[in-house]
């Protein structure tokens, strides 16, 4: 129609294409371990009646310490895919790892309804734990570590809490909102201690054994 630009050219489509501006090289994009862990049909209520669409969520990781995650919604299950694996690139976020195979500590949190600890394993002990927690722990490179999910077993609250909990940075529990008020629940959880936190509490430093 008047008005309106042609996309000609494979460089311009490719442009105004949702991946364009992520920060990774497209490139590397198919090198990701990528996992559409949930994929369901649903339904939001108006005044005007029932509009239906599909929701996504999305694991992606480089294997190698890297993990994110990512949520989508459109009218199509490709496009809500689409959508959470633009969502999961731009979320990646790094994962204090132990010799590059397992966690530091034993950690734990509760996120709504669902309380999840991870703990840290041997040198071939394997991943044992819940399925959605397992492509997480594969796209993040953890090889050895159990871990235990208790109360709710939803796969989107048990994605959530395990990136909040691999992801550094997260206020400990109970410590609020920083002016007397509770803290937001996305935020409450202790995320993973890195080798210099645990150097710091022990007053020492920690060298490999092996």
């Amino acid at each position: 129609s008047k008005g309106e630009r042609v996309l000609t050219s494979r460089e311009e489509i490719e442009q105004y294409s949702p991946q364009y501006h992520l920060p990774i090289p497209h490139k590397d994009l198919g090198k990701l371990h990528r996992y559409p862990l949930v994929q369901k049909r649903v339904v939001q209520m108006t005044g005007k009646g029932k509009i239906a669409s599909f929701y996504a969520l999305t694991v992606v990781g480089n294997g190698n310490g890297l993990v994110g995650y990512g949520e989508g919604k459109a009218e199509a299950i490709p496009e809500a895919s689409q959508k959470a694996f633009t969502q999961a690139v731009r979320s990646m976020d790094v994962v204090e790892r132990f010799e590059e195979r397992t966690l530091w500590t034993t950690i734990q949190t509760k996120f709504g309804a669902t309380r999840i600890i991870m703990r840290p394993r041997p040198v071939g002990f394997g991943l044992q734990c819940n399925p959605n927690l397992h492509q997480v722990f594969r796209a993040a490179g953890i090889k050895d570590v159990s871990a235990k999910v208790w109360g709710s077993r939803n796969p989107m609250n048990v994605i959530k809490a395990a990136m909040r909990m691999l992801h550094a940075g997260n206020a400990p529990l109970k410590m609020g909102d920083g002016i007397g008020g509770k803290g937001k629940r996305i935020e409450a959880g202790a995320g993973t201690r890195g080798k210099e936190a645990v150097e710091r509490e022990r007053g020492r430093r920690i060298v490999d054994g092996r």
